[in-house]
């Protein structure tokens, strides 16, 4: 079982990078709050550890050429956040099968009863992503995170 941290890292990552594929190429404004859920700063103007963990895992997005951004806004929101164009294609890529059963509920329709356009949709790590994140289970959003940052290191 991964620390609490590590899955919370993945969940900020999922919703944020399918908030800016869902908004792309437009730039918005990436909120914590949005992310992370309200935050009460203390007497100190500090926030709390898990609201500078979700901003850090902002960063990291940046740091690691996922997404640019012109400015923050304090510690509470990147200003103008974009996808890079090798987060747009690797979200856009489609996931190996294996991962594709992972998230795909037995009550959806079989592969050979979707039209292929479909199909090749519903298989995008994009898509894996947002089915897990609405399953909220934290070890299917950690596995189809992870698949996706280290897709193209398995080929």
């Amino acid at each position: 079982m991964a620390d609490i941290h590590v899955e919370e890292f993945y969940k900020d990552v999922a919703i944020a990078l399918v908030q800016l594929y869902g908004v792309f190429p437009r730039r918005v404004n990436l909120f914590v709050e949005d992310i992370a859920g309200p935050d009460e700063p203390d007497e100190f103007g500090l926030h709390s550890k898990r609201h500078m963990a979700c901003f850090g895992a902002l960063l990291w997005l940046q740091e690691e050429g996922l997404l640019r951004y012109v400015d923050t806004i304090r510690q509470e929101a990147l200003d103008q956040a974009v996808l890079t164009h090798a987060a747009f294609v690797r979200l856009s890529a489609p996931a190996p099968a294996p991962l594709n059963q992972l998230v795909t509920p037995s009550s959806q329709p079989s592969e050979g009863q979707l039209p292929p356009s479909v199909q090749q949709d519903l298989s995008t790590y994009i898509h894996l992503i947002r089915r897990a994140l609405k399953s909220g289970h934290s070890g299917r959003i950690s596995q189809i995170v992870q698949a996706t940052f280290f897709a193209d290191r398995n080929r």
